[in-house]
């Protein structure tokens, strides 16, 4: 129970923290310049900062000098913070308790902080919460860090065994390499080591597909030679111990999953309110004169983790038993005379906001396909249901790149991929704000292969 508490709790120590904070304010600061400005103000403040200093970032290696380090630099930007709401919005005014508020509230960060820390090493050495880690290849430095989680229980590390190409009689040599694959298939691991002098580029690429099948972290011992990259983060697990951890993708962490639906709902939100609310009831009027049949065309579509659902688009075609299984061609027959406007200017896209908002869809991410034709994608491109790592998206890298509309040529579809597995490797918030720019920008400028 205790170690399920102490697992994914930065979120929760965040709340803690703020909560202190505006407490500390609400019964230590003077009454006459509390205001919800105020709170709201130190609140924002703390969590931005928070994020790039990354206050919160404390690993299972992170020493005592490193955790003071954080409270010290965290401190000081509040404290900058702190006056200068004082400075801008009371200019002139003397405030007694502010000297008085900011120590106790420092100190009560500080102290929470610290004890949480000391608690997490006793909870780890009690034999609770712990990363059951395995090696792959055992060399000198490898025996150190083995030593060093088998000595230093405050870790929190449970050493199942080494997987190497050398057959050895040790009690804890696990197999060879081949042997590896099995084991992660029938045993809970949360953590490889691999020595680097001892792996081929190939090898890693292995480890690193299975790690990020079975959701664990991997670790790559370096070399004296070893050059590090944007994707590996160097960690150091004592004085001369280092380690390149291979780096998550953005959708691994919670944060970002998080930013992403905020700005899904809220985006999608302005959309159905200043668009979609008079923009409908027209749009649906033209479909429904023109031909018989909905104003809404609804289908199936593969989205997140394989899994179907319906996506809403303004029908754009006349009513016909193929649109189920063939995409639209440059001079269908079958699209109509509104239908070729909206499929020109993207809006026969817009009732997906609709998706967004019931979570079935995103805002910018890999466009939707049908099952049928995924089927056929997949025998083209190895690497395609690495798409379904995320939720589609009413547009995506690959559109604003050129590749939308109908699919000509095998290296069409694996374009789209490589651009779709691209932005899944490389999400930020400013891509995506960047990608929506773009696709609104290619509404005016119209596009060639939106027919």
């Amino acid at each position: 129970m205790i170690s399920k508490l102490i697992k994914n709790t930065t979120i929760l120590l965040l709340l803690v923290d703020l909560l202190l904070i505006n407490t500390v304010v609400f019964f230590v600061f003077e009454r006459i310049h509390q205001s919800l400005q105020f709170h709201l103000y130190i609140s924002i403040f703390w969590l931005v900062t928070s994020f790039f200093t990354n206050y919160y970032k404390v690993y299972r290696f992170t020493n005592f000098y490193r955790l003071v380090k954080l409270i010290v630099v965290q401190g000081l930007f509040f404290t900058m913070a702190f006056f200068a709401y004082f400075g801008i919005f009371k200019e002139g005014e003397i405030v007694n308790t502010q000297f008085k508020t900011l120590v106790i509230t420092l100190s009560s960060l500080a102290i929470l902080k610290v004890v949480f820390f000391i608690v997490q090493k006793k909870i780890r050495q009690s034999g609770s919460n712990f990363k059951r880690v395995i090696f792959f290849e055992k060399d000198d430095t490898a025996k150190k860090m083995i030593n060093l989680f088998q000595n230093k229980s405050s870790l929190g590390y449970l050493f199942l065994g080494y997987f190497s190409s050398k057959i050895s009689e040790d009690p804890n040599y696990l197999g060879k390499e081949k042997d590896l694959y099995d084991y992660l298939n029938t045993e809970k691991v949360d953590e490889i080591y691999a020595t680097l002098s001892h792996l081929k580029n190939s090898q890693i690429k292995e480890l690193t597909k299975y790690a990020s099948l079975y959701n664990i972290n991997l670790k790559l011992i370096p070399d004296s030679k070893e050059f590090y990259s944007k994707s590996r983060n160097v960690e150091f697990y004592d004085e001369t111990l280092k380690v390149l951890s291979v780096k998550k993708l953005p959708f691994d962490l919670p944060e970002n999953k998080i930013i992403k639906r905020v700005f899904d709902i809220v985006f999608s939100s302005l959309v159905c309110l200043f668009l979609i609310s008079w923009l409908y009831p027209i749009l649906w009027m033209l479909i429904k004169l023109e031909s018989r049949g909905p104003a809404i065309f609804k289908q199936e579509r593969e989205g997140f983790n394989g899994e179907e659902f319906v996506c809403y688009k303004f029908r754009s075609m006349r009513i016909n038993n193929q649109a189920d299984k063939v995409h639209a061609t440059k001079n269908d027959t079958r699209v109509t005379k509104i239908g070729s406007f909206l499929r020109k200017t993207s809006l026969d896209e817009i009732p997906q906001f609709f998706n967004v908002l019931l979570g079935s869809m995103s805002v910018v991410g890999p466009r939707p396909h049908l099952e049928s034709l995924a089927i056929e994608y997949q025998k083209d491109v190895d690497n395609y249901l690495e798409r379904h790592a995320v939720k589609p998206g009413i547009t995506g890298l690959a559109q604003i790149s050129g590749y939308r509309g109908e699919i000509k040529k095998k290296s069409d579809i694996k374009n789209r991929v490589r651009l779709d597995i691209f932005y899944i490797e490389n999400w930020s918030f400013m891509l995506d704000l960047k990608i929506v720019v773009s696709t609104v920008l290619n509404i005016f400028k119209g596009d060639e292969n939106a027919y």
